[in-house]
Parts: structure tokens; sequence; C-alpha cells
């Protein structure tokens, strides 16, 4: 009984009996006011007092003799160990939920997988720059319209769908190689310092193709006479196969610093020929000349129209895409 004193000593403070007197004059307590465990009881002459109740047993004697003392602080010390125990055990609702999350981004790139599986032709092409088709001659791509190409009504502007051969041509000439800085240009070409133009462009438009249509363009190149190039567009309704809109145009070189005319070399033709289609244009040669117009012709006349920055291509000049959009603003 004295080992366990001393044990529990050395961990709690054990009030001797001489310390308890002497602490408890020096609050003013009366020894007798002190239960068992050393705190405070209430005091009968107090009615109005602070009352502290302390949970403590009697100690029982078999013949006088004193057996053992059991307090709620040994029985939360258990409840605190069997507590702590579980607390030491793995957090199985996280791993649970990670698993969950694992089978979840599984399921679906495998439902994306097999949607890509069952419609190879999807909205847009996995390469982002179309593919050649009939023995490399005709390069095709499809486009979904989308929410800044259309106007009020919905409908793609003939801007934004110009935008779309503009960006066929380039990609035709990144598959077959040609792409060698600048708009299209070729490596003879960037070597003397020549630039596309072009100096005609016929348009047809069937109808013009809703937000969220899916247009499948092909496109390909011809000559022109002996310093020229053809290019043409057919375009077509992804879902219906129906023609929506077919482009024909006549492009030339011109040097990029003196913005004079070229000549097409030989060197440049070597490169473009393997690549030329023996096809007819998409649209009939229209003969008519556009008038020239002046302030007395004109229908509509618009002054002080400048290019900005953003007007301009890479080449440094005002894009051909850019004139349709001035056309339609004034």
């Amino acid at each position: 009984m004295v080992a366990a004193v001393a044990a529990s000593s050395s961990f709690y403070q054990v009030p001797t009996s001489s310390s308890s007197a002497s602490a408890k004059a020096s609050r003013g307590v009366p020894p007798n006011s002190l239960d068992v465990r050393g705190i405070v009881a209430k005091a009968a002459s107090s009615p109005g007092g602070m009352q502290v109740k302390a949970n403590a047993r009697a100690i029982p004697k078999i013949n006088d003799t004193k057996v053992g003392l059991q307090t709620d602080v040994e029985e939360d010390a258990a409840s605190t160990a069997q507590r702590t125990s579980y607390d030491q055990l793995p957090d199985w609702s996280m791993l649970l939920a990670a698993i969950r999350t694992i089978f979840l981004a599984a399921e679906k790139q495998w439902t994306l997988l097999d949607s890509k599986t069952r419609r190879p032709d999807t909205l847009a092409d996995a390469s982002g720059v179309g593919k050649l088709v009939e023995n490399g001659l005709v390069h095709r791509q499809n486009f979904s319209i989308r929410s800044y190409e259309i106007g009020a009504d919905q409908k793609a502007s003939i801007e934004a769908l110009m935008n779309h051969f503009q960006e066929t041509s380039l990609n035709h000439c990144k598959c077959i190689g040609l792409m060698h800085g600048g708009f299209g240009c070729t490596p003879e070409m960037t070597r003397r310092n020549l630039i596309w133009v072009v100096t005609k462009m016929l348009v047809h438009v069937e109808r013009y193709p809703l937000w969220g249509d899916v247009v499948q363009i092909n496109t390909w190149i011809s000559s022109s006479g002996k310093n020229g190039m053809q290019r043409d567009w057919h375009v077509h309704d992804r879902q219906t196969g129906l023609t929506i809109m077919r482009g024909t145009s006549v492009w030339v070189m011109i040097n990029k610093h003196t913005r004079r005319l070229s000549k097409m070399p030989e060197e440049v033709r070597a490169e473009l020929a393997p690549f030329f289609a023996e096809r007819d244009a998409v649209l009939d040669e229209d003969s008519r000349k556009l008038p020239k117009l002046d302030d007395d012709s004109a229908g509509y006349v618009r002054r002080g129209l400048t290019p900005h920055w953003n007007d301009l291509d890479v080449n440094q000049h005002v894009n051909n895409v850019k004139y349709v959009g001035w056309i339609l603003e004034v």
C-alpha cells in the first residue's frame, strides 16, 4: 500500500497532512471542509455559497481494514485508453472514398474511349489539323460552329466561314510539308522572300450553318496559268452530307519587301506540282468585272477606315478575311 502511494506520488502531488493543513489555513478553509479528494465541499452554514460535487466512493472496510478505492478518475482513464486504441485504427472511410474516386475516373476514361471507337468522326479532328484523303491530294477537316462565330440569328457569319477556309488551307500546307514560315509559304518561297496574296475569290453559299452544326471542308490546289495557283473549297453538312458552301480562288506571289508581283520560280513550282489535283473548279468562273467605285457610284461610303494591329497577319498585311469584315460593317 505504501509502495502504491509512493508510485502515484511521482505523477500526482499527494498532499501531506501538514501541507494540507497549512494550505487550508492560508486560504481560510477549515480542515473539515475537504473531502477525500481534496475538493472543497459545501458548507452547511452558507446555503447560498458555491457547491462543488465530487464523485468519490467511500473506502470500504472489512474488519477495520481498507481494501481499495475506486474513483471516476480510474474509469475515465480506462475509457480514454479504450478510445485511444480505436483511434489508432486506419480510417477505412477515407480509403474507400479514394478507391471509389479512382474507379469513377477510370469509368469516365473508358466511356470516352468507347464513344470514340463507335464514332470515329467526332466534332473535331483528333490531331486538330484534319487529314489527307483521295491519295493525299485533298485535305479534309471538320469544324463545329462556335458561339462566337454566329450572329443574332444564330447563324454563322460569312467572315467566320471564310476563316474556316483559311484555316483548312494552312493546315493543308502543314500536312503536305510545305509550311515554312508565313502563310503557306514553301521553303523556296521563304528563301526568295515571296508570299501569297489572293487576287480573286468567288464564294457561293447554299445556306448558313447554325450554332452547333458540324461542317466538313474539303480543299485542294491546282495550277492557274503560268504564275498562279488555284485553291477550291467544298463545305458539307457533316450530318446530312448536303452542300453548304463552295468557293474558288486564285493566288499569286509578291515580294515581301518590295510588295511587287513576282513570277512563280521553277523551284517553287516543283514543290507544288506533286500536290496539284486534276479537278475542275467547284464554281464556274464569273467573267463579270466589278465596276470601279467612287463617291458618286458607291451606295455606301465609309471614310477614315485605317487598319489596326489585329487586322494584320503574319505577312504584315491586312488579311483577306478582314476585308470581308470591313465590307459587312459598311
